[in-house]
């Protein structure tokens, strides 16, 4: 699945102010990442680790707990993730330049 050319998502992508991630697969150490956009359902990260399609991953934005997440779609530069549970409107509000 790649990225959507229509926007297709039910809640809004957002700009950012903290761009700083990190992303883990079960077993491995982290890998820097670079937050690109974000919904409280899901993320784009700039990441050149290898990451396919459906696996699973553990971020972390800012100085959150790990959040499980899914790879939806890689096109080798980016990354698009589904968290497992939206996060919460703090969080959100802490990496964003909106009021949720």
């Amino acid at each position: 699945m790649g990225p959507a050319l229509v926007e297709q998502r039910s809640e809004p992508r957002h700009r950012i102010t903290v761009t700083r991630a990190t992303v883990r697969k079960q077993g491995n150490g982290s890998v820097e990442a670079i937050l690109r956009d974000l919904s409280v359902y899901g993320c784009r990260l700039a990441c050149t680790a290898e990451h396919p399609e459906g696996e699973r991953v553990w971020l972390r934005l800012k100085d959150s707990l790990p959040i499980p997440a899914t790879v939806v779609w890689n096109n080798g530069d980016h990354i698009g993730c589904r968290f497992d549970a939206p996060i919460e409107r703090s969080l959100m509000r802490s990496l964003t330049l909106v009021i949720c």
